[in-house]
Order: structure tokens, then C-alpha cells, then sequence
């Protein structure tokens, strides 16, 4: 059920469900920086400062590391449930470089997932650059579809569908089927994310938020701003509107049976 390249895919505390973690999205999160939370990395029955730091609706109000940490346990907790085969992703965050299965790799990557060491790896700089570099509005919720495309690709991963796609590029490509996938799946957990019992009923708003951030990363609206024109052929991750769209395929079904990107007409 492991196949997939050792190439990593991209743009989680992965491990342990140890927090009864409620994301109530007020208060002030820039009390604690974010920056905290780098080299912090968890797996399966492994205990770390920062889940012990973050135990309470008050902490995920207050600190922005703990409401991060949230959306993954939330992650993590669905798919568990959700894929009888599922196997929880280690999750590494960084700042910098970080030294991967996949080999040494930079900010400048972004978010990413490594399929030889079955981890996630989250740039936490990314999340200023969604708005900085990418035009999006961000917020909360932006952070959690970024985090939940991620985990996507682990779901991919153990189902046997992240196969494939190296080197491909095209509107019609298996590498943007795969991304599209991984929207879809992020929709399908924020279509269940109540349930399990880390998030509080989420908002217009806070999809909104999600939505903005995958159009902001669609690769026509990347070129149009890097290269004044847009130029399908060399598409790895779908357009604005496609990403959008698979996001809200996965939302309002809440059916992973419902992103079958492969089969479908793009």
C-alpha cells in the first residue's frame, strides 16, 4: 500500500493524538510566535514540549503554534478512522533547510511531503508568503488547507495513487491530477473536521479563507504573476479555478470516493 516516488510532493505534528485541543479562532494569536514550533517533530508514541504545551481551547485562542498543532491532530484523527490502512505521518516543522528522506531541501520548496520517510514537513515561513508572495488573503483557515493538501498526499501515498506523474507537466498531466487529488481530500477533511472533536462548527468565513488560498497558489495565476502570461503546458498543480473547485468537491460531498481526479474531465 506504500507505493510512490521517493521525489517529494508538495506546494503536520504528525504522531500522537494527545491534545483535546478546541480551535475557538479568537483571542490573539500572535502572542507566541509561530517560529516556536521549529524542529519540533513527533511520531507515534513520542511526547514533545510543544503537545504538552497545548492543551486547552485557551492555549489554541492564544498561541498560534498550538492552533497549527490542532489542524493536524484534527487531520490525523480523520483519516485514521476514515482509511482502515492508514499509518500516521511524522510531521517535521522548519524554517530554513530541513534534511529529509527525500534529501536536503529548502524554503524555498515550501510545505511538503516525503514519501520514502512517509512524513510531512511544514515551511512555517510559507504561511507569510501565501500572503506576501502569493497575493492571499490568509487566516486561520488558509493554514489548514495548506496543512490538510499535505496530508493528502500521505492518504495518496498509502492508497497507492501517488504513483506516477515525475517529470509530468500539462493541464491534462497525472502530476496535476495528484495535486487536485490532494485539494479534494483537503475539502473532505474540513467537510468532517468537527467530528473529530479538535474544531469548533467551521464558517463561511473560515472556507472562504481556504478557498482564497487555493486560488492564490493555482499555477495560472502563479505565472501570471511571475511571467505576465499563462502557459498551460508547463502546469504541475492545476489552475485557481480547478483547485478551488476540487477543494469544494471534497467540502460539500465530505466522500474521498468523490476524488477520483484520474477518471474525471479536467
Amino acid at each position: 500500500m506504500r507505493g510512490g516516488t521517493g521525489l517529494a510532493v508538495g506546494g503536520g505534528l504528525g504522531g500522537v493524538l494527545l491534545i483535546a485541543l478546541f480551535l475557538l479562532f479568537g483571542g490573539d494569536p500572535s502572542q507566541v510566535p509561530i517560529d516556536s514550533l521549529i524542529n519540533q517533530r513527533v511520531g507515534t508514541g513520542q511526547q514533545t514540549d510543544i503537545n504538552a504545551e497545548c492543551q486547552t481551547d485557551v492555549d489554541a485562542n492564544s498561541r498560534e503554534d498550538c492552533r497549527i498543532v490542532g489542524y493536524v491532530n484534527s487531520i490525523q484523527a480523520y483519516w485514521e478512522g476514515a482509511v482502515g490502512s492508514y499509518q500516521l505521518a511524522p510531521t517535521t516543522f522548519y524554517d530554513g533547510a530541513v534534511s529529509t528522506g527525500c534529501g536536503q531541501a529548502s524554503s524555498a520548496v515550501g510545505p511538503f511531503y516525503c514519501p520514502l520517510d512517509t512524513s510531512v514537513y511544514i515551511d512555517l515561513g510559507f504561511f507569510d508568503q501565501l500572503q506576501s508572495r502569493f497575493g492571499a488573503e490568509g487566516g486561520p483557515f488558509a493554514e489548514a488547507y495548506v496543512i490538510a493538501h499535505e496530508y493528502g498526499h500521505h492518504v495518496q501515498n498509502l492508497l497507492g495513487t501517488l504513483n506516477g506523474g515525475t517529470g509530468e507537466t500539462g493541464a491534462e498531466s497525472r502530476a496535476v491530477r495528484i495535486e487536485l487529488q490532494a485539494d479534494c481530500f483537503a475539502g473532505v477533511w474540513s467537510a468532517h473536521a468537527v467530528e473529530t472533536g479538535y474544531l469548533e462548527p467551521i464558517t463561511r468565513e473560515q472556507i472562504r479563507q481556504a478557498l482564497d488560498a487555493a486560488a492564490a497558489v493555482g499555477d495560472d495565476r502563479i505565472q501570471e504573476q511571475t511571467q505576465g502570461q499563462v502557459n498551460q503546458e508547463t502546469w504541475t498543480h492545476g489552475s485557481s479555478e480547478q483547485r478551488q473547485q476540487w477543494f469544494t468537491t471534497g467540502l460539500e460531498s465530505g466522500d474521498a470516493n468523490e476524488c477520483d481526479t484520474f477518471s474525471a474531465d479536467l
